[in-house]
């Protein structure tokens, strides 16, 4: 028994829909970063405190060196050459801190939960997830702070108008100190992006940030004199300080000199960071 198969020429082909094709672009990789750094409830919460910090601080700071100047009392020693600037950016300390961590959790937030694989997947050169990761909240924390510093001095200003300390944006060097101050703290958070994909890890990013920020110009001081004036003012807090500072002497980096060493900085930790991307699995 034979089996006949009849060929119906005449049947139409099933219809093919082409799939789209979709390529990997600095761009696309640049608006994934940035939908992803504001789906995060903790992006709009530590902003905010670092914006807080910048206001609060600075204004609470200029309030209490006004007040000490009315008591008549002598000054303390950190007060003796204090300035509007100087006092509207006490906050820089307490910012660098939310918005550092806040780097920090911007990459490692995503090895702690597994969301790099997926990250990777769609973006398999790897690479330009760091650099766009950097760039994205490196110029998110740029503007806030730079809103903040410019928010805080002429607050500061009007609180002390009419005391020794007094300045104002037209005096020299106040303009250039507030953006010094600004892109000290982005570059702080692009530092926090690059230590989140340098260790992996939230508790291990912030304690180095913490550390390099915080606790060595404190374990420097315990070095001898010499040391201190060869090693201090390149430590990347203080070569950050000198970037807005009012003036300068012979023991701190001048404005230009202590940006160009806080880049080299930054640049080092995104060096690490992209070498530990290409050269291991997530």
């Amino acid at each position: 028994m034979s089996t006949l198969t009849v060929n119906d020429s005449s049947a139409p082909a099933p219809v093919q829909t082409p799939r789209p094709h979709y390529k990997v672009t600095g761009r696309r990789v640049l608006r994934s970063e940035w939908a992803k750094l504001w789906s995060l409830r903790s992006t709009w919460i530590t902003l905010g405190l670092g914006l807080v910090f910048l206001v609060a601080f600075g204004v609470i700071a200029a309030a209490h060196f006004k007040s000490e100047l009315n008591s008549g009392r002598p000054l303390r020693p950190d007060d003796v050459g204090a300035t509007a600037l100087s006092l509207s950016l006490f906050g820089t300390n307490f910012a660098q801190l939310a918005l550092g961590v806040l780097g920090v959790l911007v990459t490692a937030g995503e090895y702690s939960t597994g969301m790099i694989r997926s990250t990777l997947a769609a973006v398999p050169r790897r690479l330009p997830v760091l650099w766009s990761k950097s760039a994205v909240f490196g110029l998110v924390a740029l503007a806030v702070a730079t809103i903040g510093v410019f928010i805080a001095f002429p607050i500061a200003g009007g609180i002390l108008s009419g005391t020794r300390a007094a300045l104002t944006l037209s005096d020299a060097g106040v303009v250039r100190s507030l953006l010094g101050a600004g892109l000290y703290l982005g570059l702080v958070g692009v530092i926090g992006t690059a230590l989140g994909a340098l260790l992996r890890s939230v508790a291990g990013g912030i304690a180095v940030l913490v550390g390099a920020l915080m606790l060595v110009p404190g374990l420097i001081s315990l070095l001898p004199t010499s040391w201190q004036d060869n090693i201090g003012p390149y430590l990347p807090s203080n070569a950050g300080e000198s970037m807005f500072a009012l003036h300068h002497d012979a023991t701190n980096l001048s404005p230009t000199a202590g940006l160009v060493v806080f880049l080299a900085w930054t640049v080092l930790a995104l060096a690490g960071a992209a070498y530990r991307l290409v050269r291991t699995d997530a």
